[in-house]
């Protein structure tokens, strides 16, 4: 996969982080996502700063920033710089080789519950099992720009896929973009999902058990399924829709 390729694709990242919400109002300029080089893994492609319109739904490919495993920047346009917390992800990269992608954004819900120290449970299927171990809390509001803050926060979520930055947003991890901009959007509609119950029925809410949560593994593949032999013909569809629709809506006009 060629550098043009992954800045394309980190832009339609960047994009749709602010088309599902994650990145509009007073947050229009804050957040990024990134992803390792696949043909030279000690480079990532990231969204940056210091541009004319400094917002993720305005991002273009040719606007994206080229970094190495110390967050240095080694490409981009003039006058821009890294993203301002880029040692999050050189870091992140450095310290664990099968991560491929980090997304940083401060998702309202998401913060709000990290406020108030309340632990999030699965409340709704979306993400269910993605949440199901207790999330990693970074207990500091201050932007991460230091060696030694990006060493902290890479050591916190010990190469899992989520970390919370207590009243400062998350940061979510993935083998591929699409994996780590989803699991940030399973975790804010996990974190809405949890507000509301707090607020209805107090932090002692109920959620998802653990017995139902455990129903949803270990399933006989759909193909495998008397009724879906034969459409399905042992290949399971595509369940990427909700990516490839956003990536349609905001690839119009790049």
């Amino acid at each position: 996969m060629s550098f043009e390729q992954v800045k394309y694709d980190v832009c339609v990242a960047n994009r749709i982080l602010a088309e599902v919400g994650l990145a509009t109002g007073v947050l229009a300029s804050l957040g990024h996502s990134s992803q390792r080089v696949p043909d030279a893994p000690d480079r990532f492609i990231v969204k940056g700063r210091g541009y004319a319109i400094d917002a993720l739904a305005a991002m273009k490919p040719e606007q994206m920033i080229v970094c190495d495993l110390e967050g240095n920047k080694i490409e981009g346009p003039p006058n821009s710089t890294q993203c301002f917390e880029v040692k999050m992800h050189s870091s992140i990269y450095k310290m664990y080789p099968k991560i491929n992608s980090v997304t940083h954004v401060h998702p309202r819900f998401a913060v709000v519950m990290s406020i108030l120290q309340a632990p999030l449970s699965a409340m709704c299927q979306e993400g269910a099992e993605f949440i199901s171990k207790p999330i990693p809390v970074y207990p500091h509001v201050k932007t991460i720009q230091t060696e030694e803050e990006g060493v902290e926060v890479a050591t916190l979520i010990d190469g899992g896929p989520v970390l919370l930055l207590e009243g400062h947003g998350a940061t979510t991890t993935g083998s591929t973009l699409e994996e780590s901009v989803m699991r940030m959007m399973w975790l804010e509609e996990q974190a809405r999902m949890n507000w509301y119950a707090y607020c209805a029925a107090g932090p002692n809410h109920r959620s998802i058990p653990a017995e139902s949560l455990a129903e949803m593994t270990n399933r006989t593949p759909l193909p495998e399924l008397p009724h879906f032999v034969e459409s399905m013909q042992g290949h399971r569809p595509s369940m990427g829709g909700v990516w490839a629709h956003y990536s349609n809506v905001v690839s119009q006009g790049i």
